[in-house]
């Protein structure tokens, strides 16, 4: 079996930012929704998850962000089975 065979669609896109509340405003003005705010305690991090349709972005701000065009730090896939 392939990975490709159990993959169903995207889970979310991964975007580090040094500034979580423009990033925030940047994609609500694009018609996205503040869906869930969290924090992760583990890097003390704030997380905020915005959603477009079927598109949803995690967004954290980790004071590390490249700040550069097409920086994503990951692609999570929906599977049928880990």
């Amino acid at each position: 079996m392939k990975l490709m065979d159990l993959v169903t669609g995207i889970q979310h896109i991964g975007i580090p930012t040094n500034d979580l509340a423009a990033t925030k405003e940047f994609y609500m003005d694009l018609g996205f929704e503040l869906v869930y705010e969290t924090i992760n305690e583990k890097a003390n991090e704030p997380v905020a998850f915005l959603q477009a349709g079927d598109i949803l972005i995690e967004t954290y701000e980790n004071k590390k962000a490249a700040m550069a065009r097409g920086s994503i730090d990951n692609i999570a896939m929906s599977v049928l089975d880990i």
